[in-house]
């Protein structure tokens, strides 16, 4: 049974000042964002780690639905129809992710403030479009095509809804499994 969106409210996920004992929250933002905010008793998996620990993350949620949060829900339906494929059909999109908890005051475990992908994708998006003007205006005009790669780049992300900067710079070390790195 796919249990695909699952609303938020606090009788089905956090009666009794607890996390519900038949749900396994699996929180599939990067780990700088799991440290920054969480869900108390979730598991954090990053999207981009998710292939081949299907298994795991069965045997962690045993006979409870999973499911399965991120910041808004995009990365979250990504990671069910995932899960899905491999045969875990017991899991569900949180709405609105953990942007929707926190604003009906459900409870987070916080740490130390962290850049999202989204907003580490705008930094390097203008960077490298401000970069390409600069230099198509101060040493070559060919640099100016830098900004059009990067114009057309998410134009591409707008149609498809994917985003290959956002999974370029999930890779990259501090938006990993035990990054340290931290915004004051």
């Amino acid at each position: 049974m796919s249990l695909s969106q699952l609303p938020i409210d606090r009788q089905s996920f956090w009666p009794n000042d607890s996390l519900h004992t038949d749900v396994f929250v699996l929180d599939v933002r990067t780990p700088a964002e799991f440290i920054e905010a969480h869900i108390p008793g979730s598991i954090n998996v990053p999207l981009g780690d998710l292939g081949g620990r299907e298994a795991e993350i069965a045997e962690h949620a045993g006979s409870r639905n999973v499911a399965i949060l991120c910041r808004t829900g995009r990365r979250a339906e990504t990671a069910r129809k995932k899960l899905a494929q491999q045969g875990l059909e017991s899991t569900g999109v949180m709405q609105g992710g953990i942007v929707n908890w926190q604003s009906k005051g459900l409870p987070v475990n916080r740490g130390p403030k962290a850049f999202t992908i989204d907003r580490q994708v705008r930094i390097a998006a203008g960077f490298l479009v401000l970069l390409g003007v600069v230099l198509g205006m101060t040493v070559h005009q060919g640099f100016v095509g830098l900004s059009g790669f990067v114009g057309a780049g998410l134009m591409f992300a707008g149609v498809t809804d994917t985003c290959g900067m956002g999974i370029a710079l999930g890779m990259l070390p501090w938006n990993r499994a035990g990054a340290t790195c931290k915004v004051s």
